[in-house]
């Protein structure tokens, strides 16, 4: 992938140092699960060796999960946690209102890891939605593009700092 292709995750020094613990603890681990899956080979014929095949998918989970790691990690800029109120960027909690409806929807601009305690929804600023919302202020409404190819209109409500 070329550097114009990857995409940038925003992320806040707390997140990215809890990723990087998440890492390096996955990494430390992986003589353990190769124990596992040696002890459980010299147990006998693999092909009915629950204990080998449960390991090696333990493994394969964990080895996935440090690839995903090692990148997000790779292409992930660092920044402080907004502080100021009423300007759509990512780190910031919006309440927004949907064309037609007097509902509000509330959730966090940024990266799904940065909201990992998964009591709020997270929009990527890369999302047809989140892009549309970058820089605006509360008050103003954007367009953005439907998959349907339609379009649908939103406006701001609110931007506030998120705090985990």
């Amino acid at each position: 992938m070329t550097e114009t292709q990857t995409q940038v995750t925003w992320l806040t020094q707390d997140a990215h140092d809890r990723l990087k613990a998440e890492l390096d603890d996955l990494v430390a681990q992986r003589p353990v699960i190769a124990q596992k899956i040696n002890a459980a080979r010299e147990e006998g014929d693999l092909k009915e060796n629950g204990g080998y095949h449960a390991a090696r998918e333990e493994q394969g989970v964990m080895e996935a999960r440090i690839r995903h790691l090692q990148e997000l990690l790779h292409t992930a800029k660092v920044g402080e946690t907004p502080t100021e109120s009423g300007v759509a960027v990512p780190g910031t909690v919006l309440t927004v209102r949907f064309e037609g409806d007097d509902d509000t929807e509330t959730f966090l601009l940024g990266s799904r890891e940065e909201g990992s305690s998964g009591t709020i929804e997270v929009y990527s600023p890369n999302s047809p939605l989140g892009s549309a919302l970058m820089g605006a202020k509360a008050g103003d409404t954007v367009s953005y593009d439907l998959p349907d190819g339609g379009s649908m209109e939103v406006t701001l409500v609110s931007a506030e700092p998120y705090s985990p």
